[in-house]
């Protein structure tokens, strides 16, 4: 009976761990004026097929939101329209954005936010002639 009961609790251990139902511990962090202040560093960009992300905040520093620069080359997007569960803002910084948002597409420049709420159809892509400049604020669904 106990060999059991131990192969059911290992068996749905691994089921609720498969499906992300399983609590991930996340090592507490010594927060502290240098490493909670992040200037741009081009060399810790990382670089992607349409240009680079910055991420000044992570899932792995912050306890629930996450905020990246992307850069976009001319006429390229980061990818396609796409849907997820977390709301999401876009803030153009510099260049010319096409915004699509289930359905419809706007395009617009510097100091524009840009919200896509949960489960909605979006992407940003570059409609200028110079690089697309973003910033990226997501809360973190662990």
């Amino acid at each position: 009976m106990e060999r059991l009961k131990f192969i059911a609790v290992l068996f749905f251990g691994i089921i609720f761990q498969q499906f992300g139902y399983a609590q991930k511990v996340k090592e507490p962090i010594n927060y502290t004026i240098e490493n909670c202040v992040n200037e741009f560093n081009l060399a810790k960009a990382k670089k992607t097929n349409v240009g680079y992300q910055y991420w000044f905040g992570d899932k792995n520093f912050t306890e629930e939101n996450t905020l990246k620069m992307s850069i976009v080359e001319p006429g390229k997007s980061t990818h396609a329209p796409h849907r997820h569960p977390e709301e999401e803002f876009f803030y153009i910084l510099e260049g010319k954005a096409s915004f699509y948002l289930d359905g419809k597409t706007k395009t617009v420049g510097p100091n524009t936010s840009l919200y896509c709420p949960p489960n909605s159809e979006h992407g940003i892509s570059n409609a200028g002639t110079t690089d697309l400049k973003y910033l990226v604020i997501k809360k973190d669904l662990r």
